[in-house]
């Protein structure tokens, strides 16, 4: 076993072919336990250099919106009046704090994306 760390894309890509050479090896073998290092290296390697933000607040409602079939009258009890809806969803206005709870308990959208 001749392991080194993921340095470059080149590598990252080689170990993922490694990886796919090693899928579904017995646990506690010498194959199963490179697989679980190459593993973990290509989890360090994606998080420092392809890491995952959190998406926009509103991009977010809106998706939720979508998921559960609601149009922008429905946010009125949410967000305010229609209007109030119109200027959130179009990013003119800032959710605030009250907005974010109330998204959060009723259409379950986590606050670090409402904060985001």
């Amino acid at each position: 076993m001749d392991i080194k760390p993921i340095k470059t894309d080149i590598d990252y890509t080689n170990t993922l072919s490694r990886i796919d050479e090693l899928w579904g090896s017995k646990s506690n073998t010498a194959e199963g336990d490179e697989l679980d290092i190459l593993i973990t290296l290509v989890e360090t390697f994606e998080i420092k250099h392809y890491p995952i933000t959190p998406p926009d607040p509103i991009d977010a409602i809106k998706f939720r919106m979508e998921q559960m079939g609601m149009t922008n009258a429905d946010m009125v009890k949410y967000l305010g009046s229609q209007s109030r809806v119109s200027e959130i969803l179009n990013k003119k206005r800032n959710l605030t704090l009250n907005m974010i709870k109330s998204i959060y308990k009723e259409l379950n959208i986590s606050p670090e994306v409402l904060l985001a």
